[in-house]
């Protein structure tokens, strides 16, 4: 069972930028960001894959940029130029490989941006 420790929320102006933090217990392969914006369901923020294969969503390319450590234990977020359209919970998701086709896969408890206009 791997544990997620979610941190670097909190209220930002607009324009500013945010920097996330999720630390893992365990080595994980692949690690994304989610989020939940008031009144709209989860959608993904950024993904890497353990190929180091990266995706972004349209509404963050080009100010955003995920990035994880050498132990491929803590996965970082940083989105720039934020506007109060990115105000959301930001969930971090991990996954370990539990055979061919399978992951085991594993949530944060969430972190509340709010972007001030």
């Amino acid at each position: 069972q791997v544990q997620l420790v979610e941190s670097g929320g909190g209220w930002v102006q607009a324009g500013g930028s945010l920097r996330l933090s999720c630390v893992a217990s365990e080595r994980t392969e692949r690690q994304r960001w989610y989020r939940q914006r008031p009144g709209q369901e989860r959608e993904l923020v950024a993904g890497m894959t353990r190929d180091q294969l990266i995706e972004y969503a349209h509404s963050v390319k080009g100010r955003c940029s995920i990035s994880r450590d050498n132990a491929w234990k803590t996965v970082y977020l940083e989105i720039n130029n934020l506007t109060p359209e990115d105000t959301a919970v930001y969930y971090c998701y991990v996954a370990q490989s539990s055979g061919p086709g399978k992951w085991q896969e594993y949530w944060g408890q969430g972190t509340q941006v709010t972007v001030s206009s």
